[in-house]
């Protein structure tokens, strides 16, 4: 059994409090995700975030290829973390961790993602194509996150995809 892993970090010149703010709100996971992935909240994103709280969205990842994806928030440590898992979706496995630190002058997002692909050889061998999509989805997300909140000046960003 083949794990991936996605490890991002990105500094932003905002407090923990507001990024806890923005990032906490599932209704801005639409703001962050390029349009031509066609991302649509169908259910669950009408409450602040809680451990239990199921969320059913509507995606097209790959041109020609829409599904559903249900996730679990599975963990909240408000300000610091929570940890959303797909309950249904594309993947086999799908544990994604949000962290936030206090950092001079702002803060960082970090997010490890496991990750498993089903469908067994079928799935290792589009593992290339779908390591590429999401290095795109998390360069946008970074460009977006900088609109909306600016640079860090003197810190790296950061997006690691590795085999574990």
């Amino acid at each position: 059994m083949k794990l991936h892993q996605l490890h991002s970090g990105q500094a932003l010149p905002i407090t923990p409090d507001r990024a806890w703010e923005f990032l906490s709100d599932p209704k801005n996971l639409a703001t962050i995700t390029p349009d031509h992935m066609g991302f649509n909240i169908l259910s669950g994103a009408d409450r602040e975030m809680f451990p239990g709280q199921i969320i059913q969205y509507k995606v097209t990842p790959f041109p020609g290829y829409s599904t559903r994806w249900v996730t679990e928030i599975t963990h909240v440590k408000e300000g610091e973390y929570f940890v959303d898992e797909q309950r249904f979706g594309p993947y086999a496995l799908w544990h994604h961790k949000h962290f936030l630190k206090q950092i001079p002058n702002g803060v960082l997002m970090e997010d490890i993602i496991d990750i498993k692909l089903p469908f067994g050889l079928l799935g290792r061998l589009a593992y290339p194509m779908i390591k590429g999509q999401l290095k795109t989805i998390f360069a946008y997300r970074e460009q977006k996150l900088t609109e909306l909140f600016g640079k860090m000046k003197g810190e790296a960003n950061f997006l690691n995809i590795k085999t574990i």
